[in-house]
C-alpha cells in the first residue's frame, strides 16, 4: 500500500503537538497528529488544568477558614471530593471538545492511536497504515518516574493523585520540586496530614533560596511536616493497610495511608523507533535538539517535555509554534528564546519568579549585583492574624540597577507577575518601577515601592 504523503506527521497530542498542527495547518500544511490518549496530554488530563482545578478548591477551604476567623458564621469547610470531581471533569471534557473542533476546522487528519518510526521520513501508526512526512514532529511529552527501589510499587506517582475521591488521612509525599510542593499544599489544605520527604536541604532548586525558605516556613505554619536531608531507601507495607517510609540512615517512619512520589519525569519515547530514525537521545534520555528545535535527522524535529527543556506547557506551545513559523510560514530565524521564562509554583502561597536568582546574579555580575527585599503580612492574613507572610526581591545589576530577577512569594503572585515579567524582558530598572505609581492598598504596590 502506498504511503499517505503529508507536509508534517505530529506525534503526540498534547499541548506542544497541538499547537505545532494548528500552527503548521494555518500556513497551509497537510498535517496528520497521531495520539493514542485523550487530546491535551499531561497539562489537560493529569497536570496543569486538574491540578489548577484542585488548588482552586483548596485555595477556598483556606478562604473559608479565614472568614470564620473574621466574624463570617461558616462551619469548619469540607470538600465532596466525587461532586467537584463532576465539575473539574466537565471542564476538562470542554477542552477535549474545543481540540476536536479545531481539529476539524483546520483539516488537521487525527489518528487516536501510537505511531513508530520505520525510517526517517516514515510514521507507521498502530493500525500498519504508513505516513510519509515531509517534516515530524515529535511532541510525545513525559510522565512521571518512580524512583527503583524495594516497594516502589506501594507508592502512587502525581498522575494517581487526580484519581482520588477523598484525601487519605496521613500522606507521605517524596520529593521537593514542583509537583511534591502543589500536592503536598493542595492536600494538607483539603484534610490529610501531609509529610514531605526531601533529599536535600530545601525545596524547589532553581528558585530563590531565601524565597524558598520562607515558603517552607509559610507550609509549617499550614501545618504540613518537612523532613529535609531525607533520602528514602524503601517502602514497606504496613500493618493493617498502607505504608511506612525507610530511610537510608535506617530510620523508619510512621504509617501512612498513601504516599505519592513526585521525584522527576521520564520522556515517552518507549517504542517509536526513534533508533530507526537515527535520532540522537542524550544522557539523561531526552530527545537532543539544538535552538531551533531540529533534532539529529534533517527534517525532524522536536518539542516540549520529551526534549528535557523547561518542561512548561507554555515553553511547548510557544516552541511549537515558532518552529512552524520558521517551517512553513517563511519566518527563517523565528525560534524559542528559552532566558526569561517566568513560572509559577501553585503552593500555598503561590511562587512565582522571572529571570536570575541572587546566586545566580552573583554568579554572573559579582559585585554589581544589588538586591532589594520585602517581607510583609497580605492584608486579609493580617486581619484574620493569620501568620503567612509573603516575600518579595529584586534582584538588580549595574549602575543603572537593571532588573535581571524578581521573585515573589504570596497571595497573588501568580496573577501579578505575568505584567512584571514583560516589563523586565523589556529591560526596566529600578528607577523605572519608582516612577511607576502605586495602586494601593494591594500587595503588588510592594513591587514598585523596594528600596
Amino acid at each position: 500500500m502506498k504511503p499517505q504523503e503529508f507536509d508534517l506527521i505530529v506525534m503526540g497530542g498534547g499541548s506542544g503537538g497541538l499547537a505545532g498542527a494548528f500552527r503548521a495547518a494555518s500556513h497551509g500544511a497537510k498535517v496528520a497528529l497521531l495520539e493514542p490518549r485523550e487530546l491535551g496530554g499531561t497539562c489537560v488530563n493529569v497536570g496543569c488544568v486538574p491540578k489548577k482545578a484542585m488548588w482552586l478548591a483548596a485555595e477556598l477551604s483556606q478562604k473559608i477558614a479565614l472568614a470564620s476567623s473574621l466574624g463570617f458564621d461558616v462551619a469548619p469547610p469540607t470538600l465532596d471530593w466525587k461532586e467537584f470531581i463532576v465539575h473539574r471533569q466537565r471542564y476538562i471534557a470542554g477542552i477535549h471538545a474545543s481540540y476536536r473542533k479545531r481539529l476539524d476546522e483546520s483539516g488537521v487528519v487525527l489518528m487516536p492511536c501510537h505511531g513508530h518510526f520505520s525510517d526517517a521520513h516514515t510514521v507507521v501508526n498502530a493500525d500498519g497504515v504508513a505516513l510519509q512526512g515531509r517534516q515530524v514532529l515529535i511532541a510525545t511529552g513525559g510522565r512521571p518516574s518512580r524512583p527503583e527501589i524495594p516497594g516502589a510499587g506501594l507508592g502512587m506517582v502525581s498522575d494517581d493523585f487526580f484519581n482520588l475521591c477523598a484525601a487519605p488521612p496521613r500522606v507521605a509525599i517524596v520529593g521537593g520540586g514542583y509537583v511534591a510542593v502543589e500536592l503536598a499544599g493542595v492536600l494538607q489544605a483539603l484534610g490529610s496530614q501531609v509529610e514531605l520527604f526531601v533529599r536535600g536541604q530545601r525545596l524547589l532548586d532553581g528558585f530563590d533560596e531565601q524565597i524558598t525558605a520562607e515558603l517552607a516556613d509559610d507550609m509549617r505554619q499550614h501545618g504540613v511536616r518537612l523532613h529535609f536531608g531525607h533520602a528514602v531507601a524503601a517502602l514497606e507495607e504496613a500493618s493493617g493497610g498502607g505504608v511506612t517510609v525507610l530511610a537510608v540512615d535506617g530510620t523508619r517512619s510512621e504509617r501512612f495511608d498513601a504516599l505519592i512520589f513526585a521525584t522527576g519525569r521520564t520522556p515517552n519515547r518507549s517504542g517509536m523507533g526513534l533508533d530507526k530514525a537515527g535520532v540522537a537521545i542524550d544522557a539523561r534520555g531526552f530527545v537532543q535538539v539544538d535552538a531551533y528545535q531540529n533534532t539529529s535527522v534533517a527534517g525532524i524535529c522536536a518539542v516540549g517535555d520529551v526534549t528535557g527543556q523547561a518542561a512548561l506547557t507554555p515553553v511547548a506551545i510557544a516552541a511549537a509554534r515558532r518552529l512552524m513559523d520558521r517551517v512553513f510560514g517563511g519566518q527563517a530565524d523565528a525560534k524559542l528564546d528559552y532566558r526569561n521564562i517566568a513560572t509559577v509554583v501553585f503552593s500555598h502561597p503561590p511562587v512565582g519568579k522571572v529571570g536570575l536568582t541572587e546566586a545566580e546574579a552573583r554568579a554572573c555580575f559579582g559585585e554589581q549585583v544589588s538586591v532589594y527585599a520585602t517581607r510583609f503580612r497580605p492584608m486579609l492574613h493580617a486581619l484574620a492574624d493569620s501568620p503567612q507572610r509573603s516575600l518579595f526581591k529584586l534582584v538588580c545589576t549595574g549602575d543603572d540597577r537593571r532588573v535581571v530577577g524578581l521573585h515573589l512569594l504570596g497571595e497573588g503572585a501568580d496573577e501579578m507577575l505575568q505584567g512584571f515579567a514583560v516589563a523586565l524582558k523589556k529591560g526596566i530598572t529600578l528607577a523605572d518601577l519608582h516612577d511607576t505609581m502605586a495602586i494601593h492598598p494591594t500587595s503588588a504596590e510592594e513591587v514598585v515601592l523596594l528600596r
